[in-house]
């Protein structure tokens, strides 16, 4: 083992480069640099000869030129004028890179990969003590990899030369098996544990290391075998008689759990044992293999895959959960997190499982502890967290502080503080005995609302420029306390007043709350003057609060509060009836606006026709007569693609060459020789015959692609395409679209030998093409898959996706991504362009994870590109306007509009309804809506469907009817 640590830990690493001489400071610096380096060198060259006989100098990474190096180090450091240092440029770039790094992390400390970047550069440089701290840091903050935590062990293995040395090198293990379930680690463990076996205790703590990591992964039935093997050739190596049962009980074991090569290890069993293997074990070994044949589909799938396949750990997981063993549903827990470490969702059914099955505290709490260090941008992780601390009873001070810790993790939604304080809130509201008048546990609560709301108002609003709570739960549930639990009622009103002041006074359910407050824990009083404010505050249901206060005036006002209330609810439902009146009116002009602008374009386009006529030449012939009146717009004419195809047909046929003499006596006489109409219909009959007609078989749509948005200039489309989709595979026929002039129409069919090149060629979607961005789509018959969406672009919130706007349309791709990639690493990143090509100012950037672009909204929002000064979000496009359901489209106090009435794309500004709202007037004996306004009359609905019979004069004399 501890030449296999040896060779793992020591990398060779490059010859320092030559270069121009340095002087002065400068020559110090890069002498005592060298000296340290080979030093650290030196000394694990040192520690490597010691641990095993196989060692060579030039395989472990010092050679000759290192010692050379270090004596030359040494003898200037007695005199330094005696020998002259070439300057290390590599080493001096890499000295600014740290520089660099580490004031990005006193930045960002939350940057994973600058953490790695500065490790491997502090590695490199020899700088021991730095690289220690660094790991450190890491650690603290992220669980490390197995990668990373295998290559610091191996460094302190390297330079472990005492006890104390070892117990450190101990502690570390017992840090990196926490982080993951790694096998590979516990074997190292293992093996290292094995060499302090001459120490005190030494033995025991050896087997109690191979104990533990049985149960931890010796039933991974691909990595577990290995455990049990080192575990048996361990025990092996002790000679002792009493020893050969611990071999015996091992391999029994071992054979009890499905894992693959168990043919090997029952064949080494029988060799090995003398006597005949037991009944019960081969019993054993044949239930575990059948077992086996169960788990291997599931296994196969996963080493068929590529990483993190996290469809097939789900799948894993759904058969391990229903088995039901805790083992093994932990085990495949903890594979799928090696992987998927980043994924949430993930470590939120992990952590639910444990919370409501197991519920052994160390486990449950340690992997919520591991789930907020992957994802500490995941408010629900940290919210879990909490509650489980609460549930097993931690110390306050530490639930306390894990609170804190997740204020400073960086959420991408505001909304995400709104709920971490709620779940705070409510975690000291339990921890309080409202018996007693005044405690701590209260004082202390009062004081984390306060705190609550100035945090969401200073910190959160400043940064997301929204406070994540609009309807201010936080302060109605710290009402609803003083109120139900402290019975201090002048503190709840307090705290609605505050909540009314921040733009919630206009909504009927915000004082219908405060109202039911009042009633319960109130008097009538109150309850009678938040129900008068609410009436004259409300706008959008003042219907329905002043039927509130009626029926409360009802049944325990006296006759004075009863005729208060009917003389102000009629005075607002009167203002109310005004405005819409008056909306209605504003309405109704703007409609008569729009027909005068109607009548006048139509009056406008009648004069042009005419003039357009007394212009016309004798000899025009009628059908081109008949084509201008079509082309200003007749209300009998035919579609504009029908139009088209009639000014394609009739196009006038080349000009022989020979006649140029004739040409040119034709085009000086003032009238035209007009063909016949019959004519020009064979002409266009015979040009539409000649035009190669562009079929398609709809069987070969897998191998074929379909390209549109090309450039309509482009000449022999079939002769530039083929190169660049013969890149992708061998092309069978490239199918251009034309026009019955025989112009290009911007379209193509491109069939493939193969279904793998057409997939291919689907890459080159958006490609560049003569200044216009090519669309590449698969070939699918619309009629046949009405569903089919050929936008390839999520268009749900991604957390790890940024929308950029503001852009200046001459910022290009690569100067983003170097103004974006400082914040994390940027796996995609998309100009924004019209169907020309030409940059619409926007852009999308996709970071690795939902954490760097965290980071990169906050320190990109509003910075300034070329003087223009941009915005920055997360992805979250707005959802498509669904259309609205008939009974959804009800005007209040009016009849229901039919959608018909505003076409295929909804109403418009000037498709307004016909009927003003004025006149849609409920009858007197129809009782009024609960929450809302009154269902109108049959009537109403008769006159709306009359409507759009009546004239402008009509609707005028009715607006100023009293």
């Amino acid at each position: 083992m501890a030449t296999a640590a040896a060779s793992s830990a020591s990398e060779p690493e490059p010859e320092p480069k030559a270069a121009a001489r340095a002087e002065g400071e400068e020559d110090e610096v890069t002498v005592a640099r060298t000296r340290r380096k080979v030093l650290s060198r030196a000394v694990a060259a040192a520690t490597y000869k010691t641990m095993g006989p196989g060692w060579e100098q030039e395989e472990e990474g010092v050679s000759d030129s290192d010692a050379d190096e270090y004596a030359m180090a040494s003898s200037a450091e007695s005199s330094p004028g005696d020998y002259e240092w070439e300057y290390d440029e590599e080493e001096e770039k890499n000295q600014l890179e740290i520089e660099r790094l580490e004031e990005q992390l006193s930045i960002n400390i939350y940057d994973y990969n600058c953490h790695v970047d500065l490790i491997r550069l502090l590695r490199l440089e020899g700088e021991l003590t730095k690289v220690r701290m660094a790991r450190q840091k890491m650690s603290e903050i992220f669980p490390l990899t197995e990668e990373l935590w295998l290559e610091w062990l191996h460094d302190e293995i390297s330079m472990a030369v005492d006890g104390l040395d070892r117990e450190h090198v101990y502690e570390l293990f017992e840090k990196a098996v926490k982080d993951y379930i790694c096998p590979n680690i516990w074997l190292e463990y293992g093996q290292y544990s094995v060499g302090g076996i001459g120490q005190k205790g030494g033995l025991e703590k050896v087997r109690s290391v191979f104990e533990r990591a049985l149960s931890s992964v010796g039933l991974h039935m691909t990595k577990g075998l290995a455990i049990w093997e080192a575990y048996r050739e361990f025990e092996s190596a002790i000679v002792e008689a009493a020893r050969l049962e611990k071999i015996h009980s091992l391999f029994r074991r071992q054979l009890a759990i499905p894992l693959y090569d168990m043919e090997a290890t029952f064949a080494e069993y029988e060799e090995w044992s003398e006597d005949p293997v037991p009944e019960s074990v081969v019993q054993s070994y044949n239930k575990a293999l059948q077992q086996l044949e169960k788990y291997k589909p599931y296994e196969e799938s996963l080493l068929q895959a590529e990483a993190p396949r996290l469809a097939e750990y789900q799948a894993y997981i759904d058969f391990e959960m229903k088995i039901g063993d805790p083992a093994r549903i932990q085990l495949i827990f903890e594979r799928a997190l090696v992987e998927n470490c980043l994924v949430p969702d993930l470590w939120i059914r992990y952590s639910q499982y444990l919370d409501r099955q197991l519920k052994v505290k160390d486990l449950v709490l340690s992997v919520h502890s591991r789930a907020v260090r992957n994802c500490p941008w995941t408010v629900a992780l940290w919210s879990r967290y909490l509650l489980a601390m609460e549930r097993h009873g931690v110390d306050h001070g530490e639930i306390s502080v894990t609170f804190e810790k997740a204020l400073s993790a960086g959420f991408i939604q505001a909304t995400d503080y709104v709920e971490i304080w709620q779940t705070y809130l409510d975690y000291l509201r339990r921890r309080v005995d409202f018996r007693q008048d005044s405690s701590k546990e209260l004082e202390e609560l009062r004081s984390t609302f306060t705190r609550a709301l100035e945090y969401l108002q200073q910190e959160v609003e400043e940064r997301f420029s929204e406070s994540g709570d609009p309807s201010c739960m936080i302060m109605q549930n710290w009402a609803r306390i003083e109120a139900r639990l402290c019975n201090n009622m002048q503190k709840a009103r307090e705290l609605w007043d505050s909540i009314m002041t921040k733009g919630n006074a206009k909504y009927a359910n915000m004082w219908l709350e405060y109202y039911n407050l009042e009633r319960a824990h109130g008097d009538t009083q109150h309850c009678r003057k938040a129900l008068h404010r609410a009436v004259q505050c409300t706008s959008d249901y003042p219907e329905h609060v002043c039927e509130v206060l009626l029926t409360m005036e009802r049944t325990e006002g006296t006759l004075e509060d009863w005729d208060v209330a009917v003389q102000k609810t009629e005075t607002r439902l009167a203002r109310v009836k005004e405005q819409r009146m008056k909306a209605a009116e504003k309405e109704a002009a703007l409609a008569q606006q729009e027909e005068e602008k109607v009548e006048q374009r139509k009056r406008v386009r009648a004069e042009k026709k005419a003039l357009k006529k007394k212009k016309k030449p004798r000899g025009a012939d009628k059908p081109r007569e008949e084509e201008d009146e079509k082309e200003w717009g007749d209300a009998d004419g035919e579609q504009p693609a029908k139009r088209r195809r009639v000014e394609n047909s009739v196009a006038p046929a080349g000009v022989d060459p020979g006649t140029e003499e004739e040409s040119a006596l034709t085009r000086k006489h003032t009238t035209m020789d007009v063909e016949t109409p019959s004519k020009q219909k064979e002409k266009a009959a015979a040009l539409k015959r000649d035009m190669p007609k562009v079929s398609h078989d709809s069987s070969k749509d897998s191998i074929t692609v379909f390209l549109s948005n090309l450039p309509y200039s482009m000449g022999e489309p079939e002769v530039k395409l083929r190169p660049l989709f013969e890149a992708c595979g061998e092309v069978a026929e490239i199918r251009p679209i034309f026009s019955n002039r025989g112009d290009f129409r911007g379209y193509c069919y491109v069939e493939f030998k193969d279904e793998k090149s057409a997939l291919q060629a689907l890459e080159l979607d958006r490609k560049n093409v003569e200044g216009r961005p090519m669309f590449v789509s698969p070939c699918v018959d619309k009629s046949k898959n009405p569903d089919f969406k050929v936008f390839r672009y999520s268009t749900a919130l991604e957390k790890h996706k940024l929308f950029i706007s503001g852009l200046p349309f001459s910022c290009t791709k690569e100067e983003l991504e170097d103004i974006c990639k400082v914040h994390g690493t940027v796996k995609d990143l998309r100009l924004v362009t019209n169907r020309a090509g030409k940059p619409k100012g926007l852009a999308y950037v996709e970071y690795e994870n939902e954490s760097q672009a965290s980071q990169a909204v906050m320190k990109m929002d509003g910075m300034t590109i070329k003087e223009n000064i941009i915005k920055v979000a997360i992805s979250n496009p707005p959802q498509r306007k669904v259309p609205e359901k008939p009974e959804a489209r009800k005007a209040l106090g009016g009849p229901m509009v039919p959608r018909q009435m505003y076409g295929a794309r909804g109403k418009g500004r000037t498709q307004l309804a016909l009927l003003p709202r004025a006149l849609q007037r409920p009858t007197t004996g129809t009782a009024q809506a609960e929450n809302g306004p009154a269902p109108c009359p049959a009537a109403a609905t008769s006159a709306a469907s009359e409507a759009p019979k009546m004239s402008n004069a009509d609707f005028a004399k009715l607006l100023l009817r009293k």
